[in-house]
């Protein structure tokens, strides 16, 4: 070894400085060749890439990101699973609102009959009564033609009856408040009252039927008839 440092001390000084740069030279290519390249934008900007020191530490790296990954994936499956459980609810909801709007309805009660219209139980009442039972059939008549001829016949008593006249004599004696003969009153019978002859409301519908029908109307009968 000393021979060659000796030996290497013997060189000229323009041999010692090609060596030594020749040292140099492989030295800067040796470290050149570990560093990357920066591109020509890096040049450009000033801008030096960190790079990874060994693998260990670009493993680390690749673990973070991912780790990163999966909880993005993690978050986005909860998002979903919300969004189609809040949209089951919803469709839920409208079906049971349809189901619920499809219930049977049950049908509307049938409204009340009118209350039948009250009459007082007196002659005013009868006349009135049968005065909106001949009006509902066409008959003719009014309420003091038939009170007026009511007056004159039974002074208003529906058992009136006449056992001294013809019809009397003849055994059909005329009966109630307007003085109608049996035979009479079934023919001129009106629909929907009594068939007893002794019912005001019935003695004087019939009465006034027939009247329409011989005299025009009650209001023309002013005597027996």
């Amino acid at each position: 070894m000393r021979s060659t440092i000796s030996g290497y001390n013997r060189l000229p000084k323009a041999h010692k400085a090609a060596t030594a740069g020749l040292t140099v030279a492989a030295g800067a290519a040796l470290a050149f060749a570990l560093v990357p390249q920066a591109t020509a934008a890096d040049a450009r900007t000033g801008a030096v890439k960190p790079v990874a020191q060994n693998a260990q530490d670009f493993g680390v790296t690749q673990h973070d990101e991912l780790a990163k990954a999966v909880d993005v994936a993690a978050g986005q499956a909860t998002t979903d699973a919300k969004a189609k459980a809040a949209g089951q609810a919803k469709a839920d909801q409208e079906r049971a609102s349809r189901s619920e709007a499809r219930k049977p309805v049950k049908p509307a009660a049938k409204p009340a009959a009118p209350a039948k219209k009250a009459y007082a139980d007196n002659l005013d009442g009868w006349i009135k009564e049968s005065l909106d039972i001949l009006h509902a059939k066409g008959v003719p008549a009014s309420y003091e033609g038939i009170k007026r001829n009511i007056m004159r016949e039974s002074t208003g008593n529906p058992r009136a009856i006449n056992d001294w006249d013809i019809n009397a004599v003849n055994g059909v004696p005329s009966k109630g408040l307007l003085q109608i003969i049996d035979p009479t009153f079934k023919a001129y019978h009106v629909e929907g009252t009594s068939w007893d002859i002794y019912d005001p409301v019935a003695n004087i519908t019939a009465s006034c039927n027939y009247a329409a029908d011989k005299y025009g109307s009650m209001d023309n009968v002013n005597s027996a008839y």
